[in-house]
């Protein structure tokens, strides 16, 4: 469900990925962004659906899940309030690669992912920024990765 929130500028700024960004890159962002609720069990993002969009968990647990025919869903991680959903908005082909369910009720805001790219393209100062802030993200969801491949594998 969308609904229009009247001080999306202030709950950007205060977002622990984006806190302390340039205000000018926040302003530019924020009529790309739209707050979305989901119930327990809704389906937030899905595997090989187009990734439009980065997500900011505000409220609430999302479970990220691979899903694999004739096999269980494989839990590969919650992401909680003050954490991003995915990166597949940044890189193409723009695809999402696990599913991602609500594991209570939770809020997000969701910004268009062109119109970051737009504004990060035109912004280098604060793609660098950015970045700086992306990338621990992806490091420690790779290391998760490498831990349940060795739980696997018995290593």
């Amino acid at each position: 469900m969308r609904s229009p929130r009247p001080d999306l500028l202030g709950e950007l700024r205060e977002h622990p990925f984006l806190r302390g960004m340039d205000p000018g890159f926040l302003k530019a962002i924020e009529g790309a962004t739209q707050e979305r609720s989901f119930g327990t069990g809704d389906l937030v993002i899905r595997e090989g659906e187009a990734a439009k969009e980065m997500l900011l968990v505000q409220h609430g647990k999302i479970g990220l899940e691979l899903v694999a025919p004739d096999r269980p869903r494989l839990s590969l991680l919650t992401v909680g309030p003050g954490e991003i959903v995915g990166w597949s908005w940044l890189i193409p082909p723009h695809l999402w690669l696990s599913d991602g369910r609500a594991l209570k009720p939770t809020r997000i805001l969701a910004i268009d992912g062109a119109t970051l790219r737009a504004a990060l393209e035109d912004r280098p100062k604060d793609a660098y920024q950015f970045m700086l802030r992306l990338v621990p993200v992806i490091s420690r969801r790779l290391q998760i990765a490498r831990i349940q491949v060795m739980d696997i594998h018995g290593v």
